[in-house]
């Protein structure tokens, strides 16, 4: 079996990893081109501007199934497409991809199935949304503003002051600040606990949720600085931060709704969603969902497959979801990012990998470049170190044995991921 992934980053690296170790999977195609990919794991690649030259693509190369990592092309409404023309795809709907791409559509379609989330104000208009602030927060509460529109990770302000959220506000608005996605604006109150991403596979008629993870948007330690596309994660989760009630309780009020909801209107989700939660007093609220596997999350969540990641993939085309098992081991990601992110783009710059025992875990490469045999980190999230162990302390500690053998000028990382789950778990042990 030929396979095509959309995207060329680490979450779509992380795909095809995995896929080759399935003996049935032939030749991994990516498109764009991974240079870490087509580097280490023998990837081919082309590249496409047009849904139409993708598809003579497709058919020029024999592939048998199509992968999509990003948003961005089930946005654009690429799997509709290719589904249409009789090639088998695994990625969301258009329509069902509004729930991502459109963050107002998003709560109005949750808060009407019932679903736990915070309580929000949506507006195009500057004097309606200042008002909304000035009448329903206090001087010291800390406001949410959210670009209804796809910003990559990027489109979440968390501010301390009305005067500072108004004035982003018309920042937002006028395009200022994160362009035509900031024009609708969804103000949130701040929901003060802990995150959670939860993902769930769905057939379109029942659904299976993978193990939990915690995710590190911020780019600083402490969850200070800016948000960014994700610093590190880590999976499963000690149970004091996430245990089976809980997990029952994401599932009976927040994913069963919105899967209803969905299928009540004619269009069941038919794929995988991540679903960020708010744990406020063990209660799980929503604060967004996005609709494909999450990066950084999906780098930790496949190396804890043991069921066949085509299986399972296949399986929610074909409305026969498998049975998915996993292998019990903790998984930690430490992202490796380049000097300026998220501010503004950096230029390439040598890179070096020191050799490691293979055995603490791996490298994911994301914006890596190859020329002329040399390795190059690129602008952003450069690599990700994996690290793997039966214990959250050892996968931590592997994870950062890792990133300490990659070396690039400016290379920046956080220090404390996974550190809530190894100090809080040390506390109670």
């Amino acid at each position: 079996m030929n396979i095509l992934i959309i995207g060329n980053g680490g979450r779509e690296y992380s795909l095809a990893l995995a896929l080759k170790k399935d003996s049935r999977v032939s030749d991994i195609y990516f498109s764009p081109k991974s240079d870490g990919a087509s580097l280490i794991l023998g990837a081919k690649s082309f590249a496409y501007t047009t849904f139409e030259e993708l598809l003579k693509n497709i058919k020029q190369h024999n592939i048998d199934y199509v992968i999509i990592g990003p948003e961005l092309p089930c946005v654009l409404g690429l799997s509709d497409f290719l589904r249409k023309e009789g090639i088998k795809v695994f990625g969301i709907d258009k329509e069902n991809a509004r729930l991502e791409g459109d963050k107002s559509y998003m709560k109005d379609f949750v808060s009407k199935a019932g679903v736990l989330t915070a309580k929000y104000f949506k507006t195009t208009n500057y004097e309606d949304g200042a008002n909304f602030i000035e009448s329903n927060f206090k001087d010291s509460d800390v406001i949410v503003l959210k670009a209804s529109g796809l910003c990559a990770g990027k489109g979440v302000l968390i501010l301390d002051s009305k005067s500072e959220a108004k004035d982003k506000l018309k920042d937002m608005l006028s395009g200022a600040l994160f362009g035509e996605a900031g024009k609708c604006v969804v103000i949130e109150e701040f929901l003060k606990g802990y995150e959670l991403s939860v993902f769930a596979l769905s057939d379109g008629e029942s659904f299976i949720t993978l193990p939990p993870c915690q995710d590190h948007k911020r780019l600083l330690d402490n969850d200070l600085g800016p948000n960014t596309g994700g610093m590190g994660a880590y999976s499963p989760l000690p149970s004091f931060l996430c245990d089976e009630a809980l997990m029952q309780k994401i599932e009976s009020k927040i994913l069963k709704p919105t899967f209803d909801a969905l299928k009540k209107e004619g269009k069941p989700y038919v794929g995988v969603i991540f679903a960020g939660i708010m744990v406020v007093n063990s209660e799980p609220y929503l604060l967004e969902y996005n609709v494909r596997f999450g990066d950084p999350e999906c780098e930790i969540l496949l190396p804890s497959f043991k069921t066949s990641l085509l299986d399972v993939l296949l399986g929610v085309e074909s409305k026969s979801l498998p049975k998915i098992e996993f292998t019990g081991d903790y998984q930690v990601c430490v992202v490796c990012a380049s000097k300026s992110y998220p501010y503004k783009t950096d230029s390439k710059t040598p890179m070096k990998i020191d050799e490691f025992d293979k055995s603490l875990g791996h490298i994911v490469y994301a914006s890596t470049f190859v020329e002329d045999g040399k390795l190059y980190a690129g602008s952003g999230r450069v690599c990700l170190a994996i690290g793997s162990a039966s214990t959250l302390e050892r996968a931590r500690l592997n994870a950062y044995t890792i990133a300490s053998k990659i070396e690039y000028d400016g290379k920046h990382i956080r220090t404390d991921i996974a550190s809530q789950g190894v100090a809080k778990k040390s506390k109670t042990t």
